[in-house]
């Protein structure tokens, strides 16, 4: 499975994740996002991207959701339930699930 952008081929798992995350870039971001019918990736968008990447390249691991909304909360100055209702609205399918994959990152655990 894959799929082919500006000449080079990105391979994929069967739920849409890049095999090689080492191949991900703006581009494949906004592929990704159009695949998941979110039309624009916004700077709050970014945010959660380029928090999850920071997260994964020193864990190893995508972060659960009670931490992203945690780093959501003191980065963006807000209440629990206005940082989870935020990204859940970035990310309607599911912020963890939705946003690993735009970010290039494998599928996190317990996602079903």
């Amino acid at each position: 499975m894959g799929f082919e952008l500006n000449g080079t081929t990105y391979e994929t798992d069967e739920d849409g994740y890049l095999i090689n995350i080492g191949g991900w870039n703006e581009d494949v971001a906004h592929h990704l996002a159009e695949e998941e019918e979110i039309p624009e990736l916004t700077e709050k968008h970014w945010q959660i991207i380029n928090f999850l990447r920071g997260y994964y390249e020193e864990y190893q691991i995508a972060p659960m959701i009670k931490i992203l909304i945690k780093a959501i909360m003191k980065d963006m100055d807000l209440s629990k339930r206005d940082a989870s209702k935020m990204l859940y609205e970035l990310y309607p399918a599911g912020p963890a699930k939705q946003a690993c994959k735009i970010a290039g990152l494998p599928k996190p655990t317990g996602c079903v």
